[in-house]
């Protein structure tokens, strides 16, 4: 292959630029894998993209799928950003002279489904792609563009199925991944799809969805699984109708059309002002891309038998979720017996540390790690069970916190100094794409150290299933029996289970519960 940065593609040429022309590698910006989901393709499945005759330049990336601003949310704020709804783009970093064909990762961005993009300097794929990898992200619809169901929408659907266009997106970017990755150097019977976050529930659906079976052969689920927040609604209608008679309370019998009229100003508006957005809950059981519930997928072994790579962070919920500082002794006692019953006791007993600082403390650490830690934990066992190789780690080295999607300004300024916020919810990403120190002077040794650790564990994971790497700590597969789970730490020990006597206590009261409601 020459280093041309013209490549062919089944729909036409793109013309990429350098990322790093001493080491070779290319970057290809902005290249479209359906056609804008705009007017009558709004609430659609993605549409194959047209074809075209020009060279298509592919040295700028594509707009942000819409969604709102985010100045003020801690590690998270974006500022303000091109979006539009023509937003499916995805975009590639290359070897431009690869001697074989190259283990290729294709990365869904987190952000509860209703924020983020793939194309923040976070997710460049250069440093990872001098590893030995072809780099892909992916540009998927979010909030309600991406997830909203409703009875019109389904009834006009082939599939009778609405929500999950978001997971669509992603299938068809795999897809195209298929199709023509080979043109840039990838091999496209060895690709592993990674996420974090709503990235991460989206990996963990697309190994319980029938469309997905065959675009990916391996799996990395960083810090959110997609077990949970299936209630009364699965399919989402319900939410979906409310959101609808919001926007169009003079309409008697609202139609796919009247919806499709409504701007995205008023889209946007509407979805947080009538409670539709339940969080990043909105992955739906449609019928269609999901059948049934994902847990039912897991536990009866009828997910994609793949190698996984997962794990969840120490601090996961600071910031992430609420922390009540006047919760009572009394009111915590009954958060334990509401929610866990006669299983309470050891409950609180195993965050008895956490309930002497404050039982608000107590509260919100069972609430991450039951939607975290334990999800996680849960997950790599449905994999083994399938005799699918899994690897689990707990990453409790603190990195410092930082604006992690703004790379102009990252400081945060926290009272207590840019580490005094855990390992926190995304704190793995800069450690993942090996990109610590772009941004912000807090950087230090051990940082890189870790990055570098990090992101050879994941690209090694990548090539062959397995993340050992001869530089760094040896990394035995999870077992039922051990939960073996690797400390992302400079230490790099293995341990029987991270956070053991609280997961199990958890892990525990939620069997029982489940028996209970069979029962």
């Amino acid at each position: 292959m020459n280093q041309s940065l013209v490549k062919e593609t089944r729909s036409g040429s793109v013309q990429g630029a350098w990322a790093d022309k001493a080491a070779g590698i290319q970057v290809f910006r902005g290249v479209p894998f359906a056609q804008p989901p705009v007017g009558e393709l709004r609430w659609r499945p993605p549409a194959p993209i047209k074809p075209w005759r020009d060279v298509k330049s592919a040295e700028h990336f594509g707009p942000a799928c819409y969604q709102a601003f985010s100045e003020d949310a801690f590690v998270w704020s974006r500022g303000t950003f091109k979006r539009s709804e023509d937003c499916l783009y995805l975009n590639i970093w290359a070897d431009a002279e690869p001697a074989e064909p190259l283990p290729v990762m294709v990365w869904f961005h987190g952000g509860a489904h209703t924020g983020g993009f793939a194309h923040v300097e976070l997710f460049d794929g250069t440093a990872l792609t001098r590893k030995g990898v072809l780099v892909v992200t992916v540009n998927y619809r979010l909030g309600p563009w991406g997830f909203l169901a409703h009875p019109a929408l389904s009834a006009e659907s082939d599939k009778h199925s609405s929500g999950n266009f978001g997971l669509l997106d992603k299938i068809a970017a795999l897809q195209w991944v298929q199709d023509n990755i080979q043109a840039f150097g990838g091999d496209a019977a060895n690709v592993t799809i990674f996420g974090q976050s709503a990235g991460s529930m989206s990996v963990c659906a697309l190994m319980a969805s029938p469309l997905a079976q065959g675009l990916f052969h391996k799996a990395i689920g960083q810090s959110a699984a997609c077990f949970n927040r299936y209630g009364r609604d699965p399919s989402g209608e319900e939410r979906g109708a409310m959101l609808a008679d919001y926007l169009l309370p003079d309409t008697a019998t609202i139609s796919a059309e009247d919806l499709r009229g409504v701007s995205n100003d008023q889209l946007l508006k509407a979805s947080t002002d009538s409670g539709w957005d339940p969080g990043s809950g909105l992955i739906s059981v449609d019928g269609w891309v999901l059948p049934e519930a994902p847990q039912t997928t897991f536990a009866n072994g009828k997910q994609t038998k793949v190698p996984v790579l997962l794990g969840s962070l120490a601090n996961e919920g600071i910031e992430l979720l609420a922390l009540n500082a006047s919760l009572t002794e009394a009111d915590f006692d009954t958060y334990l017996e509401t929610k866990f019953g006669e299983l309470a006791a050891p409950i609180k007993l195993a965050y008895a540390a956490e309930r002497l600082i404050g039982p608000g403390l107590a509260q919100r650490s069972i609430e991450t790690d039951l939607f975290m830690a334990l999800p996680m934990r849960q997950w790599a066992e449905y994999q083994a069970a399938i005799d699918a190789p899994s690897y689990l780690y707990f990453m409790d080295y603190i990195p410092p916190a930082y604006q992690i999607y703004r790379v102009d300004q990252p400081n945060l300024d926290l009272p207590d100094g840019p580490r005094s916020a855990g390992a926190y919810h995304s704190a793995d990403l800069a450690f993942v794409f090996n990109n610590v120190g772009k941004s912000g002077d807090f950087w230090n040794d051990d940082d890189f150290t870790m990055a570098d650790r990090i992101s050879d564990y994941w690209t090694s994971f990548a090539k062959t299933g397995n993340p050992n790497h001869g530089e760094h700590p040896s990394w035995e597969p999870y077992e039922a029996q051990t939960h073996n789970t690797m400390m992302l730490n400079l230490a790099g020990e293995q341990r029987p289970g991270a956070l053991r006597e609280k997961i199990d206590s958890l892990a525990g009261a939620k069997n029982a519960l489940t028996e209970h409601h069979k029962n």
